[in-house]
């Protein structure tokens, strides 16, 4: 088996693996992973030879802009204190004889937690959205400052020079290099698409925008993980067009795809990595091993302690001017943050990029050492909390809290029936209308809302609009087979002499079209 077939078999993995967690009750990235390590101890399957360099800008870009998707500005600003007290970067000395500059860059690579574990793992559990928004956004952020901290923490290592003030500059210029080119590329990316029009156009130009953003910043010295971050929430918050219903459609329907497929292979190479890791190793597996244990034991233990006082605080510092401040509301919320706190991509990806040498051609001091513990902590963290995440939460008793976003759903249901009847009031100014048009388009705004959350009207008007309900799902329903046999006739005429299949395709998509309508 080849590079090329292995990677085919992981996209596949990545594909079977969802359907088969959901009906297993197990998070799909930990089900990849398991995947992952049964094929790297098969004999048919190769090792990976993927350059270490290429995996953090081809496998992190689309994930942290799918993850940003989910989330938005406001989002992140509202819940800036819970994010940033939960920030943890562990300078770590537990390896015999390891410099420390190796060791710091060691607690920079394991620190941070996985975003894109946290939205797989624990967005899949129905917990609260403030829990899994503020898993997210740690995430992100720690990914940021412990990415700059691990550069610097090896070209320390690498020349054998240290400064604590170049450090401090260095990681100044990279977060403003990296903002201005997230921002700078976000304006143009919405330039772009105003130019491009179509909506296919568009989301492909969404695939090379996060790419782009991360190479152009690492160029200049800055942090592509900050630049993508920061390109991802230009465009979530000025790209937003009420009407652009196929954009809108097509876009969200292509991330989730890359999502999937992407998760499913980093997570995959995760598992694959660790055959490589345990032969380099060699005989001093179980010595490693003890070191590794003892590091998650650091990385876990000092995640609860911090998140304890950190959560404390921000409950002391939630006042009403920021009532919609995201922060866990109770010990068991707190618990199930702390558990689902796994390391992941971003962690694999800076471990195999550890240089082999420094700069006066000497070996890079401990480099088998770290890579062996970074991945221990992966694995413990990942497949251990991973797989222990669900029943915690079902054991706490942590679940969304339903009312409020049933709540949520009736105000915007009366918002949206509002605005509608307001439109359809200015509509009947400038217009004349028979009576029972009116009747019917004045019912028609009624039923937005109704549609949307049913709770929203008294009993006798939605047994009314249940009614109405029932009688709309019997046309549909015949609706749905005339346009089946349409389709069918369409198709059918593909093959038959003298028929242009591109004209045939556009018939089909306006049946399409008008099936989803």
């Amino acid at each position: 088996m080849d590079q090329m077939a292995l990677l085919l078999l992981l996209l596949l993995g990545a594909v079977l693996t969802v359907p088969l967690g959901q009906r297993l009750g197990l998070p799909a990235p930990v089900l990849m992973t398991l995947a992952g390590v049964a094929m790297a101890f098969s004999s048919f399957v190769p090792d990976v030879d993927i350059p270490p360099e290429i995996i953090l800008p081809a496998l992190l870009p689309p994930l942290l802009y799918a993850s940003v998707q989910r989330t938005s500005w406001r989002q992140f600003a509202a819940n800036k204190r819970p994010i940033f007290l939960s920030l943890i970067h562990i300078a770590d000395a537990i390896v015999p004889g390891l410099p420390i500059a190796a060791a710091v860059a060691l607690g920079a690579l394991v620190a941070p937690p996985d975003p894109v574990a946290a939205s797989a793992v624990a967005g899949s559990l129905g917990l609260p959205r403030r829990l899994v928004s503020i898993l997210e956004g740690e995430g992100l952020f720690n990914d940021v400052t412990a990415i700059v901290l691990y550069h610097v923490a090896i070209a320390a290592a690498v020349s054998g020079t240290f400064s604590l003030p170049e450090a401090f500059g260095l990681l100044i210029l990279s977060a403003v290099v990296a903002v201005v080119v997230g921002l700078a590329l976000g304006w143009l990316t919405i330039k772009l698409m105003g130019l491009l029009g179509d909506a296919t156009l568009q989301v492909g130009l969404t695939l090379l925008v996060p790419f782009v953003s991360y190479v152009l910043a690492e160029e200049l010295m800055g942090s592509g993980v900050l630049a993508v971050l920061t390109t991802a929430l230009f465009l979530a918050e000025h790209t937003a067009d009420a009407d652009d219903v196929q954009g809108r459609l097509t876009g969200r329907s292509f991330w989730e795809i890359v999502d999937t497929l992407v998760t499913g292979v980093a997570f995959g190479l995760i598992g694959l990595e660790l055959h490589s890791v345990f032969g380099t190793a060699g005989d001093r597996v179980p010595e490693l091993l003890g070191w590794g244990l003892a590091v998650v034991a650091v990385v876990v233990g000092v995640r609860l302690l911090w998140l304890l006082p950190a959560t404390w605080l921000a409950k002391r510092l939630h006042t009403r001017r920021d009532y919609d401040e995201d922060i866990p509301t109770s010990w068991r919320e707190t618990v199930v943050m702390w558990w689902a706190g796994m390391r992941g991509v971003a962690s694999v990806a800076l471990a195999l990029a550890i240089p082999l040498e420094t700069d006066d051609g000497k070996p890079f001091p401990g480099r088998d050492e770290i890579v062996f513990i970074a991945f221990v902590v992966i694995m413990a963290t990942l497949v251990v909390q991973g797989l222990t995440l669900p029943w915690l939460v079902r054991t706490l008793g942590v679940r969304a809290d339903t009312d409020a976003e049933r709540a949520l759903e009736r105000e915007l249901a009366g918002r949206a029936a509002g605005a509608a009847k307001r439109r359809l009031k200015e509509i009947e100014e400038e217009e004349d209308f028979p009576d029972d048009v009116v009747e019917r388009l004045h019912r028609v705004a009624y039923d937005i809302g109704a549609r949307i959350s049913p709770d929203m009207v008294d009993e006798e008007r939605r047994e009314a609009y249940a009614r109405r309900v029932e009688r709309f799902k019997a046309v549909s329903r015949v609706q749905r087979d005339m346009l089946s046999a349409a389709r069918h006739e369409v198709l059918s005429a593909r093959n038959e002499p003298g028929a242009d299949p591109e004209i045939v395709d556009r018939v089909l998509r306006y049946l399409d079209v008008r099936s989803l309508r």
